[in-house]
């Protein structure tokens, strides 16, 4: 069982803080992160980061306690507290120099998964350290059994890559060679790599000399603003939390299954609502797995705020303050606060959609109107790896992909768009065949995918990836494809997602520039690793989501104009809408919508 409720700060006066001091010293740090993370973006060497902005930013007090976030990647940034905890525990201020900063990724030490690398840094002013900017990036590779490290198929850690407790990468503004060879020489692509760990270096060293330049400004009052940013975010979130309807709220539902045949994973959760606290307990949940679905306690606290923060004041400054109110429980060595040695890199892309889905549902009992029907719950997680015939060198393509944003109480939900812990952009179609030796050959909205509603629940993606003059690895990690996105209020479920081999391919076809030619498809299982031949093709269908309300109430100029866009279909319109129109309007958009629902 793990609590890391709190229940007060340091000991720091915070009652005479000029409040317009305060509020520009907390927009100051939040400035700083935005700045630290726009440099990790425009200086990342990876499309992962460059293009689909895999990472987060953000600046730790003195204790280690965050101050402030950029608004990034939820998954990274209610865990990435537990990763400056664990560097500091490795090395205590007194034993830190300026320049230096702390590297990690062990998930059983403050990491979540190991593609996941944060980076910590001190920041120094009159020789003591004072705070400290971190910053987590996802490497599309760090080694293990798979390309892109994201293995469907592993069962332990050690399969899954190199695993990095916290160590000192730079030294007084040196990097350490040493240990940046061993790193290097245990990934498929170094220099990529390399790339985006200097992104990282120079992002935390935008951060260091920001907040410098701050506690130069405001010297030895710093602290006690600090504390009162903290103090002011507790205050706001007592006073949502309170505002709440006291109860106990429960909520279940699961994961498909962990890869290795153990299905139907349940997670639940039951939230307490106690005057201005909040109890989250998971007792129920599925134990530890043999499949690679296990979340580490970081990443099922990451998931609790998130949702917690969502039905309360999103525009709650997220700081350490925020999360004092919060207290979270769960089960040893399970699939919500797995212990080594398990596999858990899908704990960190899959369980964590599936508990925040959990949460918002147990809240959606205690408030409906402010909670959003199922989002497609699942990051969709695609990784292709090989030799690039091109240049006779390995790559690793890593990405995750969007689909339905949930229907709520007076709008649809959103199409095509990553959701809940994942905040990222999909690669770039010119990008991606740019960097890769792949070609994307359909990309659309699948119509009919979100579920019925007064409002309706948003549309699930195609993506459909051709192997283009070699043989590759193809894996995928992905749920949502047995049990399908919850509805509220009324409203149905999305469709569930899918992944089909549309092509085999031919070792003979060493161009990849053949005709895409549909062919029969063949549905592969939502978490497996197949090795692919030149020409074959690969078909991604993402969930929808749920919509929001009786579908009996839905507008009939929303319908119309759904059938216009061609996100419905007439014949679904029919059947959850009662709608028919007399003027042969089809609206399917790409031919297939109709049967889509029934064959992903």
């Amino acid at each position: 069982m793990n609590d890391e409720s709190d229940t007060g700060g340091p000991e720091t006066d915070t009652t005479a803080v000029d409040p317009v001091t305060l509020e520009v010293v907390r927009n100051a740090c939040v400035a700083v992160a935005e700045e630290m993370n726009a440099t990790l973006v425009r200086t990342g060497y990876s499309p992962n980061i460059k293009e689909r902005r895999d990472c987060s930013c953000a600046l730790f007090d003195a204790d280690g306690e965050m101050i402030a976030q950029a608004e990034t990647m939820p998954v990274h940034l209610g865990a990435m507290p537990f990763s400056v905890a664990a560097a500091l525990d490795r090395y205590p201020a007194e034993s830190l120099e300026p320049g230096d900063s702390i590297l990690l990724n062990d998930p059983f030490h403050g990491g979540a998964h190991l593609p996941d690398l944060t980076l910590v840094s001190p920041v120094f002013h009159d020789g003591e350290p004072i705070a400290y900017a971190a910053n987590r990036a996802h490497h599309a590779d760090v080694g293990g059994a798979r390309a892109g490290s994201v293995a469907a198929d592993s069962t332990e850690i050690y399969q899954e890559g190199i695993r990095i407790p916290p160590v000192k990468l730079e030294r007084g503004g040196e990097v350490d060679r040493d240990l940046l060879d061993v790193l290097l020489a245990n990934v498929r692509t170094p220099e990529e790599r390399r790339g985006d760990l200097r992104a990282q270096t120079a992002a935390n060293a935008v951060g260091r000399k920001r907040f410098g330049e701050l506690a130069t400004e405001h010297g030895e009052h710093l602290p006690a603003l600090l504390a009162a940013i903290k103090a002011y975010s507790e205050r706001r979130m007592r006073s949502a939390v309170a505002d709440l309807p006291d109860g106990t709220y429960t909520f279940e539902d699961v994961l498909d299954d962990d890869g290795r045949g153990d299905e139907d994973l349940p997670i639940r959760a039951a939230v307490a609502i106690a005057d201005d606290e909040v109890a989250v307990d998971f007792a129920g949940s599925a134990p530890r797995t043999e499949g690679p679905v296990n979340a580490v306690f970081a990443v099922t606290a990451s998931a609790t705020y998130y949702a917690i923060r969502c039905v309360t004041d999103p525009e709650i400054p997220p700081n350490h303050g925020c999360y004092r109110p919060i207290e979270i429980d769960t089960p040893e060595d399970s699939v919500v606060d797995a212990r080594p040695p398990a596999a858990v890199v899908g704990g960190n892309l899959e369980a964590s959609q599936r508990i925040t889905d959990v949460v918002l549902g147990a809240l959606a009992e205690a408030v409906p109107e402010r909670v959003v029907a199922a989002c497609q719950g699942t990051m969709n997680n695609v990784t292709f790896g090989g030799t690039d015939p091109r240049e006779d060198s390995p790559y690793a393509f890593y990405e995750t992909q969007g689909g339905g944003f949930g229907g709520r109480a007076g709008k649809d939900g959103m199409d095509g768009v990553h959701v809940h812990m994942s905040n990222t952009r999909n690669t770039p179609v010119e990008v991606l065949e740019t960097a890769y030796p792949l070609r994307v050959c359909r990309y659309a909205l699948r119509p009919d995918s979100g579920g019925a509603g007064e409002f309706r629940g948003g549309l699930g993606l195609r993506r459909d990836v051709e192997v283009r003059g070699h043989r590759a690895t193809f894996s995928a990690l992905a749920d949502r494809q047995r049990h399908a996105p919850y509805g509220l209020a009324g409203g149905e479920a999305g469709a569930t997602g899918a992944v089909y081999l549309l092509r085999d391919g031919d070792a003979d076809d060493a161009s990849g520039e053949g005709e895409h030619r549909a062919g029969e498809k063949r549905r592969l299982p939502g978490k497996s690793i197949h090795e692919l031949a030149p020409g074959a093709v690969v078909s991604i269908r993402t969930p929808g989501a749920g919509g929001y309300g009786d579908p009996a109430a839905r507008a009939t100029e929303a319908i119309e104009r759904d059938l216009r866009l061609g996100k419905l279909t007439p014949e679904r319109a029919r059947e959850r809408y009662g709608y028919s129109s007399d003027d042969g309007e089809d609206g399917d958009g790409d031919g297939s919508g109709a049967n889509e629902r029934n064959d992903s």
